[in-house]
């Protein structure tokens, strides 16, 4: 009841910047801002800071107080049944420096056409490394301005003292929705009237859940901000990870929440890792250990991954036992790495072994720390390393910086698999955490090229397989917790069939739509029938002919101008939309060259906007091994981090670091 009524309140109070197109600062509607925000719920013993700003707007709708913020406020937080305390004597700390700045912001388009931004004075504090260890209902109440408050009620969730797995490995497709598993499905398995043959290995999990996406200040969320709240319980901003994004100017100081694996370090001393198909640095895996507003400051969270937060460490966090994936210009020197340092002679001082290859990869011992950076920037998708291999000479990705394409390269399985045996071996009794991503799943579907986002979630499948089997001849898989899920989604789906020689026959756009054929017309998958003098050794459970005459009708329900061939991109990664010459640079149109027989698709989005973009949608969660049965159903985004936590028993304050073992 506390939780409803403290909602009616606030939602009374809101109604000024809420379901703006801009707004003020996400986590705060009002002129007092509580960070972490009122609904927060908080691990027991979880690390985090406390941020309070009051803001006295200087121009625009909001103009209070002649721009001057109170700098007199009081902070107090009351346990549900208890006494009323400062922040000061609840946590035992001494009370910090005020601090001041201003920042501005457009109140809406019409402000951002005119140039005409409002500026905004705050006064404020930070309360740092705090811990919450008595589960209950939590009230941070911020007073101001001579009786405005604004409240924030927090809720620590019960204690979790009993380790139930011994390992978790978190498989995330990137923007991997249902509709995306169920393309593949029709892609990778051949189906006999209407009934499969074989089936994807997500197919054969014992449980399915779904997870809500929606973060702080906005119903569609972006890779960063999904990613923290799946590893911290804690909702974000778009773009930010590991922080409660504040106003300040630094985009660093904001107020830190722990995350799963800072936590699991600390706690219990297990071994982690993280393998991705994208930079490393790279949203999904940084944000294991990232704390920034910005997921664009790549080369500081490289840093931050290997020493921890400057100037903040939690404990001594010692850099992941593993790591493995692209970005190679955040570790050799140059204008992409922290500082213009060598992170790869950063990490092999920590005592790392450094992979460039898969080569490399398949030789690297169990025992010692492992950095695998096999390109620059993110990885060549499966569709190009296995099929049209002729694409990966037009790269120039060497992992040292070379103008040379990366050619022996590993794929997700590659990587997991090895990720999996030095954790075993490093992690011993006190088990491990792995996350492993299959990127480009979103990446490509951003660009509309369907094929490749669907070959990189057939690669994500084949490798949650291969996994599996891999736990089961270690004596491991009764002691790991195995999940799959994603981060957000896109709107895509599949709605019928294309006879594509029909359709590039066609001199017309309408005339060509002809050849999509609906419902009875939609015909079966061709995928899984070879073609004539076709032959891609790419095992089961991928397609035998990614280029029949009869391909899937998909499509996606935001994009831009573009041109629709339905047909495999086999000369690389497709640009569906691009500048025209003589409109302005940000005024994209379908790209001239690209599906050049298929008809114009007109586009959803802003004309600036050059891909599709992230959807509503709910996403599924998979899970097999101890604790799997508590993830059916539906639930948030933070919950996920909250049925791990307490799954590994985290939620146990009395626990110091190496003193517990599985």
């Amino acid at each position: 009841m506390g939780r409803i009524a403290s909602l009616a309140t606030l939602a009374a109070s809101l109604v000024v910047v809420v379901g703006q197109t801009y707004q003020r600062l996400g986590g705060c509607p009002s002129l007092g801002c509580v960070l972490p925000p009122d609904q927060s719920d908080f691990l027991p013993g979880q690390y985090f800071d406390l941020r309070v700003e009051v803001h006295a707007p200087v121009n625009g709708s909001e103009a209070f107080n002649s721009g001057k913020p109170d700098e007199n406020f009081s902070v107090t937080i009351t346990k549900e049944g208890g006494r009323k305390k400062s922040i000061a004597e609840f946590f035992r700390i001494k009370e910090p420096e005020l601090e001041k700045w201003d920042f501005h912001w457009y109140e809406d388009l019409f402000a951002e056409d005119a140039d005409t931004p409002s500026v905004v004075n705050v006064a404020a504090k930070a309360y740092r490394r705090l811990a919450i260890y008595e589960p209950g209902t939590y009230v941070v109440e911020l007073s101001y301005y001579g009786g405005q408050k604004t409240q924030a009620e927090w809720v620590v969730r019960p204690l979790a003292t009993k380790k139930k797995a011994k390992n978790v490995i978190l498989f995330i497709g990137d923007g991997m929705t249902t509709n995306m598993i169920t393309a593949a499905r029709l892609l990778g398995h051949k189906s006999i009237n209407g009934k499969y043959q074989s089936l994807l290995q997500l197919d054969k999990f014992p449980v399915l859940g779904h997870q809500m996406t929606h973060s702080l200040d906005s119903y569609i969320t972006d890779s960063a901000n999904s990613a923290s709240a799946l590893y911290s319980g804690h909702k974000s901003t778009v773009n930010a990870m590991g922080v409660y994004a504040d106003s300040s100017p630094d985009a660093f100081d904001d107020p830190k929440v722990e995350t799963i694996v800072e936590i699991l370090r600390r706690v219990w001393d297990s071994a982690w890792g993280a393998v991705s198909t994208a930079a490393i640095a790279d949203a999904t895996p940084i944000a294991l250990s990232g704390h920034s507003r910005s997921r664009y400051n790549y080369g500081s969270l490289v840093d931050q991954a290997l020493n921890s937060v400057t100037n903040y460490t939690w404990t001594n966090q010692k850099g992941p036992d593993v790591w493995f994936g692209g970005g190679a210009e955040q570790f050799y020197p140059g204008k992409d790495s922290y500082k213009g340092q060598d992170y790869y002679a950063q990490f092999a001082k920590a005592g790392y072994d450094i992979s460039l290859n898969k080569t490399s990869l398949l030789q690297l011992g169990n025992n010692s720390k492992a950095l695998g950076i096999f390109c620059k920037s993110h990885m060549p998708v499966w569709l190009d390393r296995n099929v049209y291999t002729e694409n990966l000479a037009a790269f120039s990705n060497d992992p040292l910086g070379k103008k040379a394409p990366a050619l022996d390269l590993p794929g997700l399985k590659e990587m997991t698999l090895k990720a999996v045996d030095i954790l075993h071996q490093r992690g011993g009794k006190k088990g491990f955490f792995l996350m492993s991503e299959g990127a480009s799943i979103d990446k490509q579907m951003h660009t509309l090229d369907y094929d490749r986002a669907l070959g990189d979630l057939l690669e994500l499948d084949d490798t949650v397989r291969a996994t599996i089997a891999h736990l089961k001849a270690l004596g491991e898989l009764e002691n790991t917790l195995v999940l799959v899920t994603a981060d957000h989604g896109h709107g895509f789906d599949v709605f019928g069939g294309v006879d594509t020689k029909y359709l590039s026959s066609q001199s017309t756009n309408r005339d060509k739509r002809r050849a999509v054929g609906v419902y009875q017309n939609s015909g079966l998958s061709q995928y899984t029938v070879p073609a004539k003098g076709v032959s891609y050794n790419t095992g089961a459970h991928f397609p035998v002919n990614w280029d029949p005459r009869y391909t899937l009708a998909q499509g996606f329900g935001a994009s831009p101008d573009h041109r629709e061939n339905f047909r495999v991109h086999k000369g690389g990664p497709r640009l569906p939309a691009t500048n025209i010459s003589g409109f302005e640079a940000d005024d994209l149109f379908a790209n001239p060259v690209d599906g050049q027989d298929g008809f114009i698709v007109n586009g959803t989005l802003p004309t600036d906007e050059p891909q599709g973009v992230h959807s509503l949608t709910d996403v599924p969660v998979f899970a097999m091994g101890p604790c799997a049965d508590t993830f059916g159903g539906v639930y948030g985004n933070v919950d996920v981090f909250y049925k791990i936590a307490s799954c590994l028993g985290l939620g146990r304050p009395d626990a110091k670091p190496g003193k517990l073992a599985w």
